[in-house]
């Protein structure tokens, strides 16, 4: 290849390469938008959550925990969340939802051993072992401990993406933000999260299974079924 010919051929890579990339940042972005337009109205205060009726329980979604016994404090603050909603009377019950794939990793028991150290009855603490995603938490909820009306916690930046997945999956779902601090790194986690909301707009149009499934759970029964 002569020395233009190669100058051509680079230049046309590059234009390829470069429409390919406004290709996915445009639909990234429009799948983003998706996202947000069809989740926010069932972001809810704490005023309007305690209006909800029938909700099966209080979702937690995991985040990471130090030394298998300390939550994150992004996890710590889901939780205290999560039990002033179960003392407003939301609902009786809650899920954790998080990662305990390895022996010394579990999310849901540092998630659970917090909210009985807080006063909740180990009875209405349900643990899911296997929510090793957004998607995988929501499919599980559905499939595993037969929860139809739900309400999430997270922050507010996860939550419009959590609430989607719910809903997209048939739940009747509403969330409710429980920022109560700022964390450092988040410029990182909203970056991560803009490309996650496309990948899980995907999911729910294919709506693979989870990596588990497993016996039913009823999450209307004794969490403590989940220990």
């Amino acid at each position: 290849m002569n020395r233009n010919k190669l100058q051509i051929f680079l230049r046309r890579a590059l234009s390829a390469l470069l429409l390919a990339l406004l290709i996915a940042a445009t639909t990234a972005t429009v799948l983003n938008r998706i996202v947000v337009i069809n989740s926010r109205d069932y972001i809810l205060s704490e005023e309007e959550a305690q209006g909800l009726s029938d909700i099966d329980c209080i979702l937690v979604l995991g985040a990471g925990v130090y030394a298998n016994r300390y939550p994150s404090m992004m996890l710590e603050d889901r939780l205290l969340k999560a039990i002033e909603l179960y003392r407003l009377g939301v609902s009786d019950r809650l899920l954790m939802s998080g990662d305990n794939s390895k022996v010394h990793y579990n999310e849901v028991q540092v998630m659970k051993n917090y909210a009985v150290e807080e006063g909740v009855p180990s009875p209405d603490i349900f643990r899911d072992h296997a929510g090793f995603s957004t998607y995988e938490s929501m499919y599980r909820a559905r499939d595993v401990f037969s929860v139809s009306r739900v309400v999430i916690v997270t922050q507010d930046y996860h939550l419009y993406r959590a609430v989607y997945n719910a809903r997209a999956l048939g739940l009747e779902a509403w969330g409710v933000a429980s920022n109560q601090r700022t964390y450092r790194g988040q410029s990182y986690r909203d970056a991560r999260e803009f490309m996650a909301r496309a990948k899980d707009w995907l999911y729910c149009v294919l709506q693979p299974q989870p990596t588990f499934l497993g016996d039913v759970i009823d999450v209307r029964g004794n969490a403590d079924l989940t220990n």
